[in-house]
């Protein structure tokens, strides 16, 4: 099954998506056409995860890491399906990240690797967008590089847990302008999707709604102005984004 939140005359709805019809929790079917695609929940804590794919690790001359190298993202980083992302004015190089992301189904903590599905709701796509120029270290992303304003497309629907087979199994990919430029595997994570939940389980709580974006493979090229960028993730689906122009704060 898959679950959206969607915006449809002003309302916001929670959604299940069946081809292009969405049943709207109101009751109502409307065409996909018809509404404004959400984030597909209102997260707790977004756990992001740096060079953890070692052929990304690689590309850039960095060792992979021996522990798992977590950084946080606050929701103000989202968007939704067909979403736009403002590249700064500043910036010279924008690149996308296609990820696996996981969204946690119930609290725990001190969650073991075999139980660790047991606490997942289900898996969604995400589009980490990276801004290397304001980048000082890859192994501590500063928050420039990840936490400003819908730098992080999500969605377009959470897939639930039992409709994916095997989630460290899947293929993903990234076209731009309808190029395909990245392709990889969820299958080559140097930390697999039950090591992390046990890993941030152990020193603290997780909790519904609760997301760990799992990591890119090789293959990020700059994006620009206009482009139009589309995530895929065998068995759960694609992800459109457009790049606009970064416009001036309002003076307030």
């Amino acid at each position: 099954m898959k679950k959206a939140r969607v915006s449809y005359k002003g309302n916001v709805y929670e959604a299940i998506v069946e081809g292009d019809q969405l049943l709207l929790e109101s009751g109502q079917t409307v065409h996909e056409s018809k509404v404004t695609w959400l984030p597909p929940l209102e997260t707790g804590t977004i756990f992001a995860l740096g060079l953890n794919f070692a052929d990304h690790a690689s590309e850039l001359a960095f060792n992979a890491p021996k522990e798992p190298l977590v950084f946080l993202k606050g929701p103000n980083t989202l968007i939704g399906h067909h979403g736009e992302t403002p590249r700064p004015t500043d910036v010279t190089h924008m690149h996308y990240e296609c990820e696996l992301a996981v969204v946690i189904g119930r609290q725990g903590k001190n969650i073991t690797k075999d139980e660790a599905y047991d606490y997942v709701a289900g898996y969604t796509i995400a589009n980490d967008y990276a801004f290397r120029d304001y980048l000082e270290n890859y192994y501590r992303p500063n928050f420039r590089v990840k936490n400003r304003d819908n730098c992080t497309p999500i969605g377009p629907w959470i897939m639930d847990k039992d409709d994916v087979s095997d989630p460290m199994n899947l293929a993903l990919r990234t076209y731009v302008n309808g190029t395909l430029e990245q392709e990889g595997s969820t299958k080559d994570m140097i930390f697999s999707v039950p090591y992390l939940i046990e890993y941030l389980s152990s020193f603290m709580t997780l909790n519904e709604g609760d997301v760990i974006l799992t990591g890119t493979p090789k293959g990020p090229t700059k994006v620009n102005v206009g482009d139009e960028v589309v995530t895929e993730i065998e068995g759960i689906g694609r992800l459109a984004n457009t790049i606009i122009e970064e416009q001036p704060a309002p003076i307030s």
